[in-house]
């Protein structure tokens, strides 16, 4: 198996054995999303999108230059169309494979959208998670960190706005119900928001009816801040999270960052820690999910201590990757 793995500080291979190697082409770029369609591997970087043909060994720039891409959603039931969410936040679409795109600028024209932002952040707001209606690609929906849930089902001609002013990180959408979707979510709000920070909930959400209304799912679960999710595409679609006390959790606060691991297989109901007894909590913190392609429920866990885990739905963690800059997101190859 190898994998792509995306760093604080470039990307790298990894083989079987565990042998990492940095790629050409993004040495020193941080890059959070990795996606692979129609032989292409897109990878977004602090300055734009860079693309790969020859399955991650050498990169070339694409587009989007000048702004920080949080997240890549190639289009369903059509490979050269991949959408785009940024910092500060905007919704960029390529149709073809990456060689030029255009901004769909109507999210702009959202009301409200000058309230957009992260606090005592100059770079802006991000547009920092996509989901495309796997039915239907007119329809699909920007979490905005501090923005809230945008929604178009006209391809963006126009908008909704639901949970405006949350503090969104990721959403993914069920294979198997294209009505559900699920995000998690962090303590920010706007700078004028009147509800005291300690009263405030973060954690994770649902929707059973395409993102026009939110169910709390943290209600027992703990720590709070919940960040890194993925669906497993085989069913019984298995949902993993993970969660820290704070956005800025870390190996090196006091006693760790008391991280940890959670998944779902009954779309939320009921939750599993997946720690065993060296992650429960994990002094690591967990920086990215990724379905592993062993078996249905099995994760690839990326930290910022550099490390790769494999974890199975039976709390074992196999050490996969070590020694490298905080991962990001992690991409597997074959």
């Amino acid at each position: 198996m190898t994998l792509l793995i995306g760093t604080s500080n470039g990307v790298f291979t990894a083989d079987a054995a565990g042998k990492t190697k940095e790629v050409e082409g993004l040495a020193g770029r941080e890059v959070r999303a990795l996606r692979a369609s129609n032989g292409t591997i897109f990878a977004g970087a602090e300055n734009g999108v860079y693309t790969s043909k020859n399955g991650g060994a050498s990169w070339r720039p694409s587009g989007v230059e000048g702004k920080i891409v949080w997240d890549i959603a190639p289009a369903p039931g059509d490979e050269r169309t991949v959408y785009v969410g940024t910092q500060p936040a905007a919704l960029y679409r390529t149709r073809d494979g990456g060689e030029t795109w255009t901004e769909i600028d109507s999210m702009q024209r959202i009301p409200g959208a000058e309230k957009w932002c992260v606090p005592n952040s100059p770079a802006g707001a991000r547009a920092r998670t996509l989901v495309l209606d796997p039915a239907n690609p007119s329809r699909y929906w920007v979490g905005l960190e501090v923005g809230g849930v945008l929604g178009t089902s006209d391809d963006g001609a126009t908008w909704t706005s639901v949970m405006t002013g949350g503090d969104i990180h990721v959403m993914v959408g069920d294979p198997g119900q294209p009505e559900r979707l699920y995000m998690t979510t962090g303590f920010g709000r706007y700078p004028d928001d009147p509800q005291p920070r300690e009263e405030r909930i973060a954690g994770a959400f649902r929707s059973t009816d395409a993102g026009k209304t939110w169910e709390y799912l943290w209600a027992n679960l703990s720590p709070p801040y919940t960040r890194p999710m993925c669906v497993d595409p085989r069913s019984p679609h298995a949902v993993t999270i993970g969660c820290a006390p704070t956005a800025f959790a870390s190996y090196k606060d006091e006693g760790g960052a008391k991280s940890r691991l959670y998944q779902t297989t009954d779309g939320g109901d009921t939750w599993t820690d997946l720690g065993d007894k060296d992650h429960s909590p994990s002094a690591a913190c967990i920086l990215s999910v990724a379905p592993a392609r062993e078996a249905a429920g099995h994760v690839l866990v990326g930290t910022d201590t550099g490390e790769v885990w494999r974890v199975s739905p039976n709390k074992e963690w196999t050490l996969l990757v070590s020694g490298l800059p905080a991962v990001q997101s992690v991409l597997p190859l074959d």
